[in-house]
């Protein structure tokens, strides 16, 4: 499977038994595969961040941030199949292409974000992530610990 910057994914159930430290979303809901994913795709290791169609819940708390800091960097509320969607940059998390269950699908074709709000996402993850070690909680998982972890697999496998 071609992985591409921009589409969604969804993601093993391995994954979480072999990485949760119960700061990473629940992968699946009332028996459905959840969340979706954006992805991004940064060399050996991606990047997803959970969608969610709990939008009334996260422009709560989106302007709650913005009237506290002035701004919020960590959730994006967005149209994704001309639905109003939660991008949260906030539960961003890397992982490896072998944890990838399968590209998410509407009418049997994978679906692609929109490019201006694939630029939107962008920005704010880059933002965030180069800001993680100026503030504190930006993500709720430890990104930089996990993605470590990742490498040193990945190193593993190819011995």
């Amino acid at each position: 499977m071609k992985i591409q910057t921009g589409y969604l994914y969804h993601i093993k159930d391995e994954f979480f038994e072999k990485y949760n430290d119960g700061k990473l979303m629940t992968n699946h809901e009332a028996g459905r595969a959840r969340p979706t994913y954006f992805t991004i795709k940064d060399d050996n290791i991606l990047w997803f961040i959970p969608l969610s169609s709990k939008v009334d819940k996260y422009k709560r708390i989106y302007f709650e941030k913005l009237k506290k800091y002035k701004a919020c960097d960590t959730i994006i509320i967005g149209k994704i199949l001309n639905k109003d969607t939660a991008i949260l940059i906030q539960n961003a998390f890397p992982t490896l292409e072998k944890y990838i269950d399968h590209v998410h699908t509407y009418k049997g074709k994978p679906i692609k974000v929109s490019n201006y709000l694939q630029k939107r996402i962008l920005k704010k993850f880059n933002l965030c992530f180069l800001d993680k070690t100026k503030r504190k909680k930006l993500f709720f998982v430890d990104v930089d610990k996990l993605k470590r972890k990742l490498l040193l697999e990945m190193k593993n496998h190819l011995k």
